[in-house]
C-alpha cells in the first residue's frame, strides 16, 4: 500500500491496480487541487475543500463516488461510513468517517470531524486499527490536543495527522507533536509505503507528510 498526501484532508491510497481517494480538493476550492485517476472516491464533507470527485476521472473512467454513511463494497474493498459532525466552513454539517478494509489492513479516516466522541456504532466496529487519519487543525475540525487524545484512545498502529499547514491553525502540527512529547523525531515523508508485516509491534506511531 502506498499513501500520498495532496493537501488539506486529501489522500491517495493505492495498492496493486486500485486507487482510492479520500476528500479530494474540488475545483471551486481556494486550495490547489490535484488531478489523478481513481477507482473510488470517499467524500467526507460536502465542501469544496473535500468533495472534488470530478478531479479524479481518467479518460472514460469515472470513480465510484461514496458520499455519506452506509456500507459499500467495490474492488475487494469494504467501506463503512459513519456520521459525525463538522463546523468546517462556519456551519454545522454532517461529516462521514470511513472505516476501510483494504489490502489486509484496516484504515479509519475521520474526515473533517470536530467531535472527540466517535459514534457508538463506529466504536463497536473498531478492531485493531492499522492506520488512522485524523484532523488536527481546529477552526471547525478537531484541535490538536483533542485530536491526540482521541487518536491514542483508538490505539492504531500508525497515526496520520491532517488538516494543517495550508489549512487550519498554523501551529497545529507542532502542538499535536508536543502532546506526544517527541517534537523533533518526526522527519516528514512525501509518501508512505507500508505492508502488513511492517506494522508488527507498532502502536501510535505518528507519520508526518510534507
Amino acid at each position: 500500500m502506498v499513501i500520498t498526501h495532496h493537501g488539506a484532508d486529501f489522500f491517495k491510497v493505492s495498492f496493486g491496480d486500485t486507487t482510492l481517494a479520500f476528500s479530494p480538493i474540488g475545483k471551486d476550492s481556494k486550495l490547489k487541487p490535484t488531478r489523478f485517476g481513481a477507482d473510488i472516491a470517499c467524500i467526507s464533507l460536502e465542501h469544496p475543500d473535500c468533495n472534488g470527485a470530478d478531479q479524479l476521472s481518467h479518460g472514460d473512467h469515472e470513480p465510484l463516488v461514496i458520499r455519506g454513511p452506509g456500507e459499500y463494497e467495490a474492488r475487494n474493498i469494504i467501506i463503512k461510513g459513519y456520521p459525525t459532525t463538522s463546523t468546517y466552513g462556519g456551519t454545522e454539517l454532517i461529516n462521514t468517517a470511513y472505516l476501510v478494509t483494504m489490502d489486509k489492513m484496516l484504515l479509519l479516516y475521520l474526515g473533517a470531524t470536530n467531535s472527540k466522541e466517535l459514534p457508538h456504532e463506529l466504536k463497536e466496529a473498531l478492531d485493531k486499527i492499522d492506520i488512522l487519519f485524523i484532523p488536527i487543525g481546529d477552526q471547525g475540525v478537531l484541535g490538536a490536543a483533542d485530536a491526540y487524545e482521541l487518536a491514542v484512545s483508538v490505539e492504531p498502529k500508525v497515526i496520520i495527522p491532517m488538516h494543517y499547514g495550508d489549512i487550519g491553525k498554523k501551529d497545529a502540527l507542532a502542538t499535536f507533536l508536543k502532546e506526544e512529547g517527541e517534537t523533533d523525531n518526526h522527519k516528514p515523508v512525501d509518501k508512505l509505503t507500508v505492508k502488513t508485516r511492517d506494522l508488527d509491534g507498532m502502536q501510535n506511531q505518528i507519520v508526518v507528510f510534507t
